[in-house]
């Protein structure tokens, strides 16, 4: 089937895009390689997040620095 021929087949609207050279496959295409490099980049910045959690997990607690507000919290029993 030749270009013509084709056309001949899409609806009225559709022909005029084509004549146009305007792809919205194309289109669609690009935007969908440009979501999934986001979601590979999202999927590796999680990946390190959790890495970085089982870490803590994984430490002992006496490892772990106090921090300061649970620190002086724990200083002596609260007065209410």
């Amino acid at each position: 089937m030749n270009r013509s021929e084709w056309l001949s087949t899409l609806p009225l609207w559709r022909r005029c895009l084509a004549m146009l050279n305007w792809r919205p496959v194309y289109d669609i295409e690009q935007r969908t390689k440009r979501l999934e490099i986001e979601i590979e980049i999202e999927i590796a910045e999680l990946a390190e997040i959790e890495s970085r959690l089982d870490a803590l997990l994984r430490t002992p607690d006496s490892c772990l620095p106090i921090p300061a507000e649970i620190d002086s919290d724990s200083s002596g029993p609260s007065q209410r």
